[in-house]
């Protein structure tokens, strides 16, 4: 059973920066995609960047592209996802995310989700 936990979120000033974590574990990932996905308060769940495991290009969210960078470390088993410039409007639960194959940019194609960290960006 695949495992995602995030972890790094919080609280920054609009211009701000952090670094979200998403450590996975259970089972060998080079075979999928990992996902960044986030929620906000009376929102649906958006995407906002992707990329298989084995490496690749990065997808990434118009709204995001240029602020957030998502990384990975195969030795951690973990992937990050970078946040500079942030926004009031960044705010939201984020959630990492994993599916078998290629990336996609769609939440129900991703069967392993982990629990999420909240950010909040005060303006």
């Amino acid at each position: 059973q695949a495992q995602l936990v995030e972890s790094g979120g919080g609280l920054v000033q609009a211009g701000g920066s952090l670094r979200l974590s998403c450590a996975a574990s259970g089972r060998t990932f080079s075979s999928y995609a990992i996902g960044w996905f986030r929620q906000a308060p009376g929102k649906e769940r958006e995407f906002v960047a992707a990329r298989r495991w084995s490496g690749g290009t990065r997808y990434y969210a118009g709204s995001v592209k240029g602020r957030f960078t998502l990384s990975m470390d195969n030795a951690k088993n973990t992937v990050y996802l970078q946040m500079n410039s942030l926004k009031p409007e960044d705010t939201a639960v984020y959630y990492c995310a994993a599916r078998q194959g290629y990336y996609s940019d769609t939440s129900d194609l991703y069967p392993y989700w982990g629990q999420g960290t909240q950010v909040t960006v005060s303006s």
